[in-house]
Formats: C-alpha cells, structure tokens, sequence
C-alpha cells in the first residue's frame, strides 16, 4: 500500500503536469483565452487534487479487498480512470457553465473534452507512476 507521502507525490504531480497540457490545448481546442482555461484547470485542479487522494486510498483499499493487492491490470486500470473521471465531471459541470457563462450542454461538452483528455492521461501518468515509483510487494507477483 502507498504511504501518504507518496500519494501526496502522485496527486500533486499529476495535477501539476496535468495542467501545463490541459490549458493551452483547452485555449486552443475552445477558442477561450488562456486566462479562462487557466482557471477552469487550477478550481479543476484543486477539486481533483483533493478527490484523487481520496479515491485512491478507497479505490487501492477496496481493490485489495476484493483481489489480495494493489497491482491493477491492464482493465482494472481503465475502470479506476474511467470512474475517477465520471465522479469529477459530476462535480464540474456547474461550475464551468457558471464562469465561463455558457449553457449546461456546452459546459457538458467542454467538461467530457477534459474527462476524456484526462482519461488518457491518466491511464498513460499512472502505469508511469508505478513504473518510476514500484511497491515492494509487486516484485512478489511479477
């Protein structure tokens, strides 16, 4: 299991780079200024921050629960990123359409752009993740 200093490493790197891809592409792909995104990513950022050590510290429980460890599969991998994505797009929505004063559906469509990109990155940061920084007791499993 991860120490908690290791999880605060995870989430804050992962939102840190995160964000330095996400709000020039978001400025670009939405015709939005930086500035705009930039607050979008950081209010994103901060929630996400926040729920992603919270959801993996339930997650990885739970997961080792049900299974006898915390090494994730190819699939297990995917539903973790797919259901972290879904609890924050839940979260966002409102207030992207409140700042960037646009409807729910364009919020929506705005909102699932991020989750997908995230659901990629996150997919992609994670097997990174554990690569760079492997826990003892997968070396047993391999």
């Amino acid at each position: 299991m991860r120490s908690v200093w290791d999880r605060i490493r995870h989430a804050l790197s992962f939102e840190i780079i995160g964000l330095f891809l996400v709000i020039p592409l978001g400025a670009l792909f939405f015709s939005k200024p930086m500035g705009d995104i930039g607050v979008i990513g950081i209010v994103g950022a901060t929630l996400a921050t926040g729920w992603n050590y919270l959801y993996n510290l339930i997650f990885d429980h739970a997961h080792k629960r049900m299974t006898g460890t915390t090494l994730k599969s190819r699939r297990m991998r995917i539903v973790h990123a797919a259901l972290f994505e879904l609890g924050l797009l839940i979260v966002l929505l409102p207030f992207i359409a409140w700042y960037l004063q646009i409807s729910l559906l364009e919020a929506l469509v705005m909102d699932a752009a991020f989750a997908l990109f995230y659901l990629v990155y996150a997919y992609v940061f994670n097997l990174a993740y554990d690569r760079l920084f492997p826990l003892p007791e997968w070396h047993k499993t391999r």
